[in-house]
């Protein structure tokens, strides 16, 4: 199954206030394992950048200004996600600041019902305990030393490690029942003939088998 890992930077923490999103990124999954695909963008939010989100990501107004608005990069996006389930930490969150970001362009919102939220999925893995990015990370072993700002692409790569954590973990079996299965398959694609099994007694077996009979008292097949 195709999944999409996704995460945004904004300028703030509410649309509404006029916060605007200034990277997006996406890392494909098949079958819960990246796949190399990706998708990533920083945005010019056409509006000043706030120093408490500045200590957060390091993107500062003129090094976004030098990159594309939402609108030239919306398409590619779209074409990227496609229709498949949407991988978040906090979904709500990220997909309040996406559909903000297609209300303005006339385009249709995306399904909040299509989002895997690995945020609740944490909490009732670990009630009671810390499940932001980080926590998890250090709780599954994820090296996140790499994360010392926020930045979108690492964050879906960090997340893709946790989901697979919270999903149960990778499973060793999995490749090697895959070999196992292919290897009883011919070049031809039909399943080759194993050699009939014999299914005889062996003189031996017979021979322990008439040393029991003899011990038994009076069996039926005697009368």
């Amino acid at each position: 199954m195709r999944e999409i890992v996704l995460d945004t930077e904004t300028t703030g923490l509410d649309p509404a206030a006029g916060h605007r999103i200034v990277e997006i990124a996406c890392l494909e999954l098949l079958n819960g394992v990246a796949t190399g695909g990706q998708f990533q963008r920083y945005v010019n939010p056409e509006r000043d950048m706030p120093e408490e989100a500045f200590k957060v990501h390091g993107l500062s107004a003129d090094f976004l200004a030098r990159h594309p608005v939402f609108a030239e990069i919306a398409g590619e996006f779209l074409e990227f996600i496609d229709s498949a389930p949407l991988v978040i930490h906090n979904a709500e969150f990220d997909l309040r600041f996406i559909n903000a970001e297609l209300a303005l362009l006339e385009r249709p919102a995306l399904d909040p019902g299509r989002a895997i939220d690995t945020l609740p999925l944490a909490r009732r893995r670990f009630p009671g305990a810390q499940v932001n990015l980080d926590a998890l990370c250090r709780r599954f072993g994820i090296d996140n030393s790499a994360r010392s700002l926020h930045g979108a692409l690492l964050d879906c790569e960090l997340l893709a490690e946790v989901y697979l954590e919270l999903n149960g973990g990778r499973q060793p079996d999995l490749g090697l029942a895959q070999n196992r299965v292919t290897s009883v398959v011919s070049s031809s694609g039909e399943r080759p003939r194993r050699p009939a099994r014999v299914h005889e007694a062996s003189p031996e077996e017979l021979e322990a088998h008439k040393a029991l009979v003899e011990k038994l008292r009076d069996p039926i097949w005697r009368t």
